[in-house]
């Protein structure tokens, strides 16, 4: 009996007690996001309530605007999404393995890599479309922009972090430089590495849609400009909701591959 109320006192409630407080929570937004514009405080073409964007955005999944469907628009959301986010992953995280190793790669990248990632992703917006137009290359230089320094930082803290114990045992049994690197400095810093995607990920899906804001002819960005330009809040507010969707997917799937690995190690 002590043991279990110390165990309710120190996480504070039980899983039934957050599902419950979780849902409160999301009754109350909707409750909220319902009554504003139906009591007249917000115009409803200003804040249309939860029922007309939820009917619109079925209506959207078979009836096209700004030329596809809703589920065409997020297709070329996501290709456009794992192009950039794959680039960022396939160069930061051996980049940011490498800088953690050698120090002189540190010394040499370091300086340019501290002045680049503070630029918001979104400011290269007049660059994608000067070099690419309205091209897939655009937004991928965006989507790359923002999430290629999460993907470099957490994989040279996952360097650093190596046990020094492991690598000079390795280099003891006479592993050269490569096999250190790939046997016991990749597998160490697989926690930090994945946890980095994440990071990466959510930066990147945002950067997405600011890029498809401007620089797209299609994609959910653009449906909301569509709609934006035509009055129709709904249409906008739908593919928010589309947003949403598809970064909590994301993120879910991510979480639970840091999850896995974390079990794992």
């Amino acid at each position: 009996m002590i043991a279990r109320q110390s165990r309710s006192a120190r996480h504070g409630a039980s899983r039934g007690e957050l599902a419950l407080f979780s849902a409160a929570g999301a009754f109350l937004f909707l409750g909220i996001w319902y009554v504003l514009p139906r009591a007249g405080l917000i115009l409803p073409e200003f804040l249309p309530p939860p029922s007309t964007v939820a009917r619109t955005f079925v209506n959207l999944t078979h009836d096209p605007f700004a030329g596809y469907t809703i589920q065409q628009h997020l297709l070329s959301s996501v290709i456009r999404f794992g192009m950039g986010f794959g680039l960022a992953v396939g160069i930061g995280v051996p980049l940011g393995l490498l800088m953690g190793w050698y120090r002189w790669l540190d010394r040499a990248v370091a300086p340019i890599f501290e002045g680049i990632r503070f630029i918001a992703p979104i400011a290269w917006v007049p660059f994608a479309v000067l070099w690419f137009g309205t091209g897939i290359g655009g937004p991928i230089l965006i989507i790359f922009s923002g999430a290629f320094p999460a993907c470099v930082i957490n994989s040279y803290r996952g360097a650093q972090l190596t046990d020094k114990y492991l690598i000079e045992a390795a280099q003891t049994l006479g592993a050269n430089q490569w096999h250190i690197i790939t046997e016991v400095l990749v597998p160490s810093a697989i926690p930090s590495i994945v946890a980095g995607m994440r990071i990466s990920a959510g930066v990147g899906w945002q950067s997405l849609i600011g890029a498809e804001l401007i620089v797209v002819s299609s994609g959910i960005g653009y449906l909301m400009v569509q709609g934006q330009s035509n009055l129709a809040t709904d249409k906008v507010m739908a593919g928010m909701l589309a947003i949403g969707f598809v970064g909590v997917a994301i993120d879910v799937g991510l979480r639970a591959l840091e999850k896995r690995i974390g079990r794992a190690t």
